[in-house]
């Protein structure tokens, strides 16, 4: 079984996305609903999926947990407002169709205009707030954003903390230093989990190679373990890249290595336990 910790979905009617413009992200420039979700997923073998929200706003949350009757969405991450009454926010979220399948909170704290966003006070609170409904908080960062994250992990030991795209790495520039240091820094604490996913996106879209991935992935492995890493597809950006399948099959050569309970682990069983999803009702 391999479960994708990480997908997303769109209609831009209701969840804009600005960032896609251009012809490189021709793509992915349209809506993206399960029909499109399940068909990549059937050609890289993936059973089940943990959906998260791409904006910061709450209608998305509410449109993705309204898919969950869906036999393949096993959980979402989605999106409320920190800063402000978690408890009665979440209330409103958990009541809504498919709200049981709400299994985290993401915020773009890599577009914020605050780039110190993180260590705002009443983001903590709001940190302690998830831990205490029992949710994870996944973050998504820049490399010069991982001394923060790595601050607020170790602050808040309570908190399950999901590094997604294992803090975007420049692999395209071929400089490495600082956010290995970041992620040394980040992986020391023992609360948080990382996704191998979006590397393809930090890499040269049209010329990347598995041998540019090795250095992350491998660095990724060392710190945090392959009880500590989870698989994530990061579609449909994956389709700018070459697709699902190939990075999916990247993926694979990447961890190739290890042991097949290793290979579990980064392949589902990491992000069943740390999301602890709806078990799929498919008896197959």
């Amino acid at each position: 079984m391999i479960l994708d910790s990480h997908a997303h979905l769109w209609r831009r009617e209701r969840t804009p996305q600005p960032w896609i413009d251009g012809a490189s992200m021709a793509p992915i420039d349209r809506d993206f609903w399960l029909d499109d979700l399940h068909e990549a997923q059937r050609e890289a073998g993936i059973d089940g999926t943990i959906l998260v929200q791409s904006a910061n706003g709450a209608s998305e949350t509410i449109d993705l947990l309204a898919l969950a009757a869906d036999p393949g969405v096993r959980g979402v991450v989605g999106w409320i407002d920190l800063t402000a009454d978690v408890a009665s926010q979440l209330e409103r979220v958990r009541q809504a169709p498919g709200g049981d399948h709400l299994v985290g909170i993401r915020h773009l704290a890599h577009q914020d205009p605050d780039d110190h966003w993180l260590r705002r006070p009443d983001v903590g609170a709001g940190l302690e707030a998830l831990a205490a409904a029992g949710l994870v908080f996944d973050l998504v960062v820049r490399p010069d954003q991982l001394a923060d994250a790595a601050a607020v992990v170790a602050e808040h030991p309570a908190v399950a903390f999901v590094l997604d795209h294992l803090g975007k790495p420049p692999i395209a520039g071929g400089d490495l230093a600082d956010w290995s240091a970041g992620l040394r820094a980040l992986a020391s604490s023992l609360n948080v989990h990382a996704k191998l996913s979006g590397l393809v996106i930090e890499a040269d879209w049209s010329s990347w190679s598995i041998d540019e991935l090795r250095e992350p992935v491998e660095l990724a492995l060392e710190v945090f373990g392959p009880s500590r890493l989870m698989f994530g597809s990061d579609w449909p950006l994956t389709r700018v890249t070459g697709g699902l399948a190939s990075w999916a099959d990247a993926a694979g050569h990447l961890t190739s290595g290890l042991s097949q309970s290793e290979r579990d682990d980064i392949f589902g069983r990491t992000a069943a336990r740390v999301y602890r999803p709806i078990p799929s009702p498919r008896k197959d």
